[in-house]
């Protein structure tokens, strides 16, 4: 869970090997410590051996010494067959015998841990047996109980080796971890400090850190996009407001004029040109609402439509100002909005109708996995740099595509937006005379239709 909070894959590496390295300094450590208590249980078994190897000729040579020397063990002590004290080292004079335990049937030595009352810890006493004619005799053998960790030495000797590679470890961590940390909180602080009046600003990109580097890309083409959007709104906005204010001016004029001059106005002629104005602030509004609603990508029809059927059954219900050619080829499919390809083919015929000289021409075809429509017109035609500018809403590149052509600069816009919903594109290409619109949109799979049985 920690690996979903660590900016990085090396920040993660570098937890990752901390902990490695505590668990295999630990793992080391114990390792040490069993061989340490392996050893000093073999230490100490010797001595036991030493101790038996000493006393044992004194029991069967003779005479027994009632004092023992001690050795390297904590206490040695015999007892003659009637059970009673015969021998024993300094410390156990005049005392009961330490131990009763003898070994079982005709083992010769046993071993075991005895804690006496009122002694300080615990002793291994280890038996044995001394066959002489009189008797067995009982040779006790004492050293201390020695732990699984060996000595205090070796214990203590870990524990600091562990702490010291633990610290080391751990501060080593957390200065990856603050240096991987820095470019992620300068980043945090940069888009605090950005707001709608500051989005030419952008985050710092680190040098190292491949993650956090990405994420800073990330991150500034979002703040490209989102500083492209807010102008290109702000440029609507303006637009909008000049293309609304322009009429309204106009109608206001006229009625202003008219209530000056009540006497001297032509009323039927100024309400006719009032309701032109109206008519325009309408189309406008339409026109904006549905950019508003494409904007906002809503989701589409996708019926399966033949789209030179549809071509020609909205030429047929048009009125037409100029001779419209048709080739429009049957049987080509597409998936789409029926209602929104209808739009974007009226605002080109639209378009077409206000450029036009005398001919107008509609094609359809299928060329591979894309399907075709073309509209023409011969009219001016669009020089080659403002082929792009036409799209965007409000632009008329010359004097012909004004507002007196009748178009509100927002038919085109619209009819690019309805393509790319449909993940299409809408050009204009080369052609011999004119301005030449082309829709390409994926053709419809048949295979898709078929389901395997």
């Amino acid at each position: 869970m920690l690996n979903r909070y660590l900016p990085s894959f090396r920040a993660r590496r570098t937890v990752a090997t901390a902990v490695l390295a505590a668990f295999m300094c630990a793992g080391c450590g114990l390792l040490f410590l069993l061989f340490a208590g392996g050893r000093e249980a073999d230490l100490a078994h010797a001595r036991v051996t030493d101790a038996w190897n000493r006393v044992v000729p004194l029991i069967r040579e003779g005479p027994l010494p009632p004092v023992l020397y001690r050795g390297e063990v904590e206490a040695i002590q015999v007892l003659d067959a009637r059970g009673r004290v015969a021998a024993s080292t300094p410390g156990l004079i005049g005392k009961p015998p330490i131990a009763t335990f003898r070994a079982a049937d005709r083992n010769v030595r046993t071993t075991r841990v005895l804690c006496p009352r009122g002694s300080a810890g615990c002793v291994t006493v280890t038996s044995y047996k001394v066959y002489q004619p009189q008797g067995v005799w009982l040779l006790y053998v004492a050293v201390p109980e020695v732990p699984w960790y060996g000595t205090t030495t070796d214990l203590l000797l870990v524990i600091g080796i562990s702490v010291v590679v633990t610290t080391m470890m751990t501060a080593w961590s957390f200065r990856n971890l603050t240096k991987a940390m820095a470019p992620v909180n300068a980043i945090r602080a940069e888009l605090g400090e950005i707001t709608l009046t500051a989005l030419d600003r952008r985050v710092p990109v680190p040098a190292n850190y491949q993650e956090i580097r990405l994420l800073a890309e990330t991150v500034n083409d979002t703040l490209d996009r989102l500083e492209s959007a807010s102008t290109r709104l702000r440029r609507f906005t303006a637009d909008a407001s000049h293309e609304l204010r322009t009429p309204i001016t106009a109608m206001r004029a006229q009625l202003e004029e008219a209530l000056l001059y009540p006497h001297d106005t032509d009323w039927p002629r100024m309400t006719h040109a009032v309701l032109a104005g109206v008519d325009l602030l309408q189309v406008t509004a339409a026109d904006l609402l549905t950019l508003t609603h494409l904007d906002a990508r809503p989701l589409l029809r996708h019926d399966l439509t033949d789209l030179g059927r549809l071509a020609a059954a909205e030429l047929r219900r048009r009125p037409r100002q100029h001779k419209i050619v048709e080739d429009l080829a049957e049987g080509v499919h597409v998936e789409c909005d029926r209602l929104r390809i209808t739009r974007l083919l009226c605002n080109l015929l639209d378009n077409a109708e206000r450029h036009a000289a005398s001919r107008i021409t509609v094609s359809v075809r299928a060329e591979g996995t894309s399907v075709i429509m073309e509209v023409a017109d011969d009219g001016a035609g669009i020089p080659a740099e403002h082929r792009e500018m036409v799209f965007d809403r409000f632009t008329r590149v010359d004097t012909a595509r004004d507002r007196g052509a009748g178009g509100t600069g927002l038919g085109l816009a619209i009819a690019r937006e309805i393509a790319e919903a449909h993940e299409g594109a809408l050009t204009i290409e080369d052609s011999e005379r004119g301005a030449c619109f082309v829709l390409r949109l994926p053709a419809y799979d048949t295979c898709r239709s078929v389901r395997p049985g």
